[in-house]
């Protein structure tokens, strides 16, 4: 595996991640591409720190792994607040929020 093709799949897998959160009108397809995004940007720490000049030092797996962590904080609290508005509203589609508008 070299380092261009683990930039390609990263780039793949961002730009599908971005098209599920641009396109879609429901929250949890919303996070569910943010998370996408999130995990091409993993990948390329990784792919980073391996093919780099020095790769005895785990600094891209640690940088991976506490992306990780923000990423499922992220998401508890962004289905926590999916939860919440689909009990107040009962629905998740985004469009018809335009409520929460202040």
């Amino acid at each position: 595996m070299t380092l261009s093709i683990l930039l390609v799949v990263s780039a793949a897998l961002f730009c599908i991640g971005l098209l599920a959160a641009l396109s879609r009108r429901h929250a949890i397809f919303i996070l569910i591409g943010i998370e996408m995004m999130l995990a091409a940007a993993n990948l390329n720490f990784i792919a980073f720190w391996r093919f780099g000049p020095e790769p005895q030092q785990p600094t891209g797996v640690m940088v991976a792994i506490f992306s990780i962590a923000i990423a499922a904080a992220e998401a508890a609290v962004g289905l926590a607040l999916v939860i919440a508005v689909y009990r107040h509203y009962r629905t998740t589609n985004v469009d018809q929020l335009n409520q929460l508008k202040g």
